[in-house]
């Protein structure tokens, strides 16, 4: 029986993870109430507002209820998920969870405007290592801490690492056809778990 997937559907663009797992036939559901966790194998924390997602959590209680989540079983955050999963973040106020040693800064290409897609290269997808990925007021990694790794790149910027149990892209792999970085997430985080 496969595992479920928890999607954080507080903001942003959570549908189309939904549907990006359905499109894998892994099971999914919205996480909207610290509740919803307890069925759930693992979590993805979709692109937004990070301001707004901290203030959604902290109200509903899900502030503590994923960093609780977020020592047994595996994250996935994109773009404001990203944000909110690090440790640092170097242009805001807020307090993020500190579940990947990553220090970012929030709408480092600009604003909405300057949004783009553009072919990143993650090597580890031996067979296609392109990735069309979509920056959308993408924040930028600016430094690895602890046992934090680099999968995916961007000219020279990292836009993808990994953790024991996080995998955090600055970018949005849910508003591609190509499903490879959510099927990743599944057989080496949550299949593994």
């Amino acid at each position: 029986m496969k595992k479920r997937v928890g999607v954080l559907a507080l903001q942003g663009d959570f549908h189309r993870h939904i549907q990006s797992l359905e499109k894998l036939q892994i099971p999914s559901k919205a996480v909207r109430w610290p509740d919803d966790l307890s069925d759930c194998d693992a979590l993805i924390l979709p692109g937004g507002e990070s301001t707004t997602f901290m203030n959604l959590m902290n109200q509903t209680g899900l502030t503590e209820a994923i960093c609780e989540f977020g020592q047994k079983k595996p994250l996935m955050g994109t773009c404001a998920g990203l944000i909110v999963l690090a440790t640092e973040v170097v242009n805001n106020h807020i307090d993020p969870l500190g579940l990947i040693d990553l220090r970012v800064e929030r709408n480092a290409y600009g604003r909405q405007i300057n949004s783009f897609s553009e072919k990143i290269q993650i090597p580890s997808f031996t067979d296609q290592p392109k990735f069309e990925a979509v920056f959308i007021r993408a924040p930028k990694i600016i430094a690895l801490g602890k046992g934090t790794e680099a999968l995916g790149f961007y000219l020279d910027q990292v836009v993808m690492a990994r953790n024991e149990r996080v995998l955090a892209a600055t970018f949005h792999p849910e508003l591609t056809r190509d499903h490879r970085i959510h099927d990743f997430f599944y057989r080496e985080f949550v299949e593994r778990n």
